[in-house]
């Protein structure tokens, strides 16, 4: 595709920003069995010596998402952007009472929000109702709660997204030219984050889980993890 030939033109100049679980690492059964291959490591090793940045934009916690690429040196920033605000604490402070009140198991707390996944559950109709019951106790707590790939997130009710963090990072790199790969609807922003940009390049990792929306937004689509590290190895 001619868009990645000329971003792989001046890879010093230019910035990829990655997401992890559906995009670097397979979707699992437990998110805390998720693992980027090896392949996947070794190449991104390979591009961080290229490109200007090179960057993990997770809905984990940062230190979560460093543990699951397993390539230190990357940029990595968790839980949708928030890790980047200065106000997030305060609401960390608030969210540990709120889980701890929810009859809920396996609940992924990442500090500053939390993730309840339905995946595999025997009755994903019923698990969604619950679901439903709990995020009107977010929100009536003051906490964002939205709907991804199979899961609830609980967020605190800051201006900060994807987007934010990826906007955050090009103005601290310096970069016009950048490529952003995502699979489900936060990723969205992520997309919009690149507007303006000498070059943008937006690659959308489709599932029959993900939102239409993302592949009709995407400069390219690929279908899961494998197709992406083919576009990769192109840069």
């Amino acid at each position: 595709m001619h868009l990645l030939a000329r971003l792989a033109e001046d890879p010093s100049s230019a910035a990829l920003f990655l997401d992890v679980d559906g995009v670097l690492a397979p979707i699992v059964a437990r998110p805390q069995d998720a693992r980027v291959p090896d392949d996947t490591r070794a190449e991104l090793r390979r591009l961080d010596e290229r490109y200007g940045l090179v960057a993990c934009v997770s809905g984990r916690a940062g230190d979560d998402a460093e543990r699951i690429v397993g390539v230190p040196g990357l940029v990595y920033v968790g839980n949708h952007g928030l890790e980047l605000e200065p106000d997030a604490p305060l609401w960390a402070a608030r969210l540990a009472p709120f889980l701890a009140g929810l009859d809920w198991p396996g609940i992924e707390d990442k500090g500053l929000t939390a993730a309840l996944h339905f995946r595999n559950r025997p009755d994903e109709e019923a698990a969604r109702a619950e679901l439903d019951a709990i995020a009107a106790r977010a929100r009536e707590a003051g906490f964002v709660a939205r709907f991804g790939r199979k899961v609830l997130e609980i967020l605190p009710p800051i201006e900060a997204d994807k987007g934010t963090a990826v906007r955050r990072l090009l103005a601290g790199s310096g970069v016009e030219r950048a490529l952003y790969a995502g699979d489900d609807t936060t990723d969205l922003d992520a997309f919009r984050a690149l507007d303006g940009l000498e070059l943008a390049v937006r690659v959308a990792v489709v599932s029959p889980e993900g939102p239409p929306a993302l592949h009709e937004s995407a400069d390219l689509a690929v279908e899961g993890p494998a197709e992406l590290l083919a576009v990769l190895r192109r840069l």
